[in-house]
């Protein structure tokens, strides 16, 4: 009897633990959809020229690691950072979000919108010529990531693969976890900002429908292999053109010579 009854206590304590975490669950997705659209409305704002504050707030923590390994007056970081948008971390500072870095293993997706809406994402802004340098064990995190194939539009490496500046990896981190309008918050303080989901606006909406890294690598895999068989096709016609060209000079001879 004295075991059914400790029984039954553990049973209700469950159920209460239970009911305790999708009450805070429920507060927190509310607090959550709250925040977002406080930031939409605030943007939205500040677009219209309407009063509006100054700075916009997240839903979530948005960080940046600088190493310092590019240009102070050209890193779209450091300009979210003046703007208050983005908060610079030091090394040996802990960031619990997703982490967008070289060291990554898996790929964002839509799998990773609840890391990122709880956690945050940060960026770990440094230069791909300097990684042996760079002290990545300084920098703690237990979500890193890395980012599909993605044409840049940042007019240092405009039109060049995979060579994001931070504002675009976070753009493109947004929208692919179904964030896409707090992208578009980011990228509009840049003037050629919009551009870059209109360039990858095919890209992006690819990979926002996989389910999971996996799928991501996948995608990318295959519209890279599209664009090698495009490219081949575009060869041929190239290498036929000449011919077709001396074809056209020799009937304009025979012509003349008529």
């Amino acid at each position: 009897m004295g075991r059914n009854k400790q029984a039954k206590h553990h049973g209700n304590k469950a159920q209460q633990d239970s009911k305790r975490k999708n009450r805070q669950k429920k507060y927190s997705e509310d607090r959550f959809s709250e925040d977002l659209r406080v930031a939409l409305e605030e943007s939205e704002a500040q677009e219209e020229g309407a009063s509006a504050p100054a700075v916009i707030t997240f839903p979530f923590p948005v960080a940046m690691w600088d190493l310092e390994h590019c240009d102070p007056k050209k890193c779209t970081g450091r300009k979210l950072a003046r703007l208050g948008l983005v908060k610079t971390l030091r090394l040996q500072q802990r960031f619990n979000g997703l982490i967008l870095s070289p060291m990554g293993t898996r790929c964002v997706s839509k799998e990773d919108r609840n890391i990122v809406a709880q956690q945050g994402l940060a960026v770990v802004d440094c230069s791909w010529a300097k990684l042996e340098e760079t002290p990545f064990g300084k920098m703690k995190g237990g979500q890193p990531r890395l980012l599909p194939y993605l044409i840049a539009t940042n007019p240092i490496n405009y039109g060049r693969p995979c060579k994001l500046s931070c504002v675009e990896a976070y753009a493109a981190t947004l929208y692919i976890v179904g964030f896409k309008e707090l992208g578009l918050i980011l990228l509009r303080k840049f003037k050629w900002g919009k551009g870059f989901y209109e360039l990858n606006s095919e890209l992006l909406d690819l990979y926002a429908e996989c389910s999971n890294g996996a799928e991501v690598v996948t995608a990318q895999n295959e519209y890279l292999e599209k664009l090698r068989l495009e490219d081949i096709e575009a060869k041929k016609i190239v290498q036929k053109t000449p011919v077709r060209m001396k074809l056209g000079e020799v009937a304009i001879m025979k012509h003349n010579l008529q």
